[in-house]
């Protein structure tokens, strides 16, 4: 996957739609599913499209993680 993420200064990246569903591997309709039920990470609008903040998207993926084996909740 390649995106076109560019840094400006003091501002945090965002993903759009398509970009996050390449870099989760799920649907696009998975993503505006999850949305609807609250179980995806959050979005902004910027005029009609959603966007997705870098830093949102990493603390929803680490929310996802597991706990290993054996270990206390």
């Amino acid at each position: 996957m390649e995106t076109s993420l560019r840094a400006v200064p003091g501002l945090e990246p965002m993903l759009s739609i398509d970009e996050l569903s390449a870099y989760l591997d799920v649907p696009v309709r998975t993503l505006y599913d999850w949305r609807l039920t609250g179980r995806g990470p959050r979005a902004v609008h910027v005029g009609r499209a959603l966007r997705y903040l870098v830093c949102d998207v990493r603390a929803w993926v680490e929310a996802q993680r597991e706990e290993p084996p054996g270990e206390p909740e």
